[in-house]
């Protein structure tokens, strides 16, 4: 539609990819519930093209503050893209919006010439969890780099402190002390948060009631089924869950964790969550695959030992 070419040079539509271009612009129809990083890749794209790009979803936008991360993120570059809803009125952001529109021939140039880089709240939630579940008694995890942002994923704060964990977030200093505690379960609608799930599951065993994850539907199509890998690697370590199409429920009053090997899944954040549920679980626990964290926190496992875990590494 946009006047680009991709080819999958072993002809089953998975890479390597041959793409031509150029990408000349102009109007695309895509679901808004499937990825947010397809409505993100047009927007970015769409300013460097010449028509510019009008975007219609074609479903409900799932996800919705990820991709206001990206709008924030073109207003720090100086590129101008605007949510609409069905009327084609500009709306404030992407949640509820019916499309998009990205004028062309604009350019990227952030105020001043440069952009630091906010700390990413994903790779947050698993320090955050950590200090909830293992931190030494009288003791704080401390985690910098947490000024706020438009990330959605910042909600894991929130939840944390739903959950039970005193959580003190210095929001001017960009840092956040998290103590012990014992946690509670809760209900979380991850609709707009996606990233959060494995997470919340590790979470949800150590606690105790039912955790209620909800409106996880699209969390089935990531770098896994992270709906169905946690609920079957959490089982591993001795969780009891109840995985639904749209619910994942882990009754941690009904779970006792103890060590075993879990497979990762070739999935940075089941490797990840996994480790944070290791952490409450009796004996040893082995992460297949734990190498996949590279993929967003290279550090993790240095961190996690820089908190006092006893990490080995093959």
């Amino acid at each position: 539609d946009l006047g680009v070419r991709a080819e999958s040079t072993r002809g089953n539509g998975q890479a390597p990819l041959v793409i031509a271009g150029p990408l000349a612009g102009g109007e695309v129809a895509i679901p808004g519930d499937v990825s947010s990083q397809y409505v993100t890749a047009l927007l970015m794209a769409g300013a460097v093209t010449d028509e510019g790009v009008e975007v219609e979803l074609t479903t409900e936008l799932k996800s919705a503050p990820y991709v206001d991360i990206t709008l924030e993120l073109l207003a720090d570059f100086g590129v101008e893209a605007t949510p609409v809803d069905a009327a084609g009125n500009p709306l404030d952001g992407a949640t509820g919006a019916a499309g998009f529109s990205v004028p062309g021939g604009q350019s990227y140039e952030p105020a001043g010439g440069s952009y630091a880089v906010p700390g990413d709240f994903s790779s947050i939630s698993y320090l955050l969890g950590a200090g909830a579940v293992a931190a030494a008694p009288g003791e704080t995890v401390r985690i910098e780099g947490a000024r706020p942002s438009a990330q959605g994923d910042a909600a894991i704060v929130e939840v944390v402190e739903e959950m039970g964990a005193p959580v003190d977030w210095d929001r001017e200093a960009g840092e956040i002390a998290v103590e012990r505690a014992a946690l509670s379960g809760v209900t979380v609608d991850v609709g707009d948060t996606p990233d959060l799930l494995p997470t919340i599951a590790a979470l949800g065993a150590v606690a105790d009631g039912d955790t209620r994850i909800e409106n996880c539907e699209h969390v089935r199509y990531k770098e896994t089924d992270r709906v169905s890998a946690m609920a079957e690697e959490l089982g591993k370590l001795g969780a009891e869950t109840t995985e639904e199409l749209d619910v994942l429920t882990v009754h941690g009053s009904e779970s006792d964790l103890a060590g075993a090997t879990v497979d990762g899944r070739h999935d940075h954040r089941i490797v990840m969550a996994l480790s944070v549920a290791a952490l409450a679980a009796e004996g040893t626990t082995t992460v297949r695959g734990a190498e996949h964290v590279d993929v967003s926190f290279p550090g993790f496992f240095d961190a996690m030992a820089d908190l006092g875990m006893d990490v080995e590494r093959d």
